[in-house]
């Protein structure tokens, strides 16, 4: 889709050639009518294109990076990232991408009212300010996206919450990468010759966009680290409570492996004591059972737990009398029993 915009503001002074969401029409319309490169189409509909600002003879090629506004349906926690082209001219700018951009979108329909959309330069930073906007509140939306999957993964042993988890850190990797190509454009475009602002509004809305940018890229980075440390800790506790189920089985077959013997005892065919009684099953049963519950007593958590309970108290009770202060003054410390 192609569309001709003249009434940004009423001082604007230029055409803005508006390609969203284009087809092959459009792409041999762009070629043939506008004379733009071929070469230059190819590089926009690459989804790895990185941005980057260029002088040709007739024109200024930008290219730079816009959160994608489709979702991934197999993975809808993944947002990715495309190019946006800006091509200008002496009396007109194209902006070029392959997707439609909420970015270009709130532009066009005019819903941000503090943007310097006067001139060519005025309308590039504008995208690019607004564009570091949107990172930062899709960045706030992955964030509480993240918050509601940890919750999940409290309550849960499974794996499907930690891949949720790498779908995050996924989007996260491309908006990283997409605002840093972003930042270096933007400080290209600031020292660049060939590109000069006509006000400092202008000046102003371009330092504005920097710092935005260089904010959403330490989001960025943050969330990212927060959430490694996230999937590393979940992991580990999977992998315990998994431990955690091993060793209750594991309790469980050396609990029976004791009347078990038992049984294969009295299960010889040689004379044993007793085995003419009509109660000798019951006893053997009674047997078996105490047998399981000592051995589950010994191999179990909680006599580990006693055991190392007596072993601190008996050493704290060898500990000097300077040593059993300074910890008795630490406890009140930490109950708040201290008045000094």
């Amino acid at each position: 889709m192609i569309v001709k915009r003249t009434d940004l503001t009423e001082k604007q002074n230029y055409t803005w050639i508006d390609a969203r969401n284009i087809d092959r029409d459009d792409i041999a319309v762009l070629t043939d009518e506008y004379m733009i490169p071929s070469e230059v189409l190819a590089d926009i509909m690459d989804q790895d294109e990185q941005a980057r600002i260029e002088k040709e003879d007739d024109h200024i090629l930008i290219i730079c990076r816009l959160p994608s506004d489709e979702e991934d349906e197999d993975n809808p926690l993944v947002r990715t990232c495309m190019p946006l082209g800006m091509l200008l001219y002496p009396d007109k700018i194209v902006t070029i991408t392959k997707e439609d951009s909420v970015v270009i979108d709130d532009l066009a329909r005019r819903r941000v009212r503090s943007c310097p959309v006067d001139t060519k330069e005025g309308l590039v930073i504008s995208i690019l300010g607004r564009a570091a906007l949107v990172y930062i509140r899709l960045l706030k939306y992955i964030n509480r996206q993240k918050d509601l999957v940890e919750e999940q993964l409290q309550k849960s042993v499974m794996n499907y919450e930690l891949i949720q988890l790498l779908q995050i850190q996924k989007s996260l990797v491309y908006f990283t990468t997409s605002l840093a190509g972003n930042e270096i454009l933007l400080e290209k475009i600031q020292k660049t010759p060939f590109f000069r602002l006509n006000s400092e509004d202008e000046m102003e809305f371009l330092e504005d966009a920097i710092t935005d940018n260089r904010q959403a890229i330490q989001m960025a980075n943050i969330y990212s680290d927060i959430l490694t440390g996230t999937m590393d800790a979940f992991a580990s506790v999977i992998g315990n409570n998994m431990n955690i189920i091993m060793k209750r089985l594991t309790v469980i077959s050396l609990s029976l492996m004791f009347p078990t013997f038992i049984t294969g005892f009295f299960g010889m065919n040689i004379h044993i004591p007793g085995m003419e009684s009509r109660w000798a099953w019951l006893i053997l049963v009674f047997v078996c059972a105490a047998v399981a519950l000592v051995g589950s007593y010994i191999i179990s958590d909680r006599r580990n737990k006693l055991l190392l309970k007596a072993n601190w108290e008996s050493r704290s009770k060898k500990k000097s009398p300077s040593e059993r202060k300074y910890l008795a003054r630490k406890r009140q410390v930490l109950k708040g029993e201290d008045k000094d």
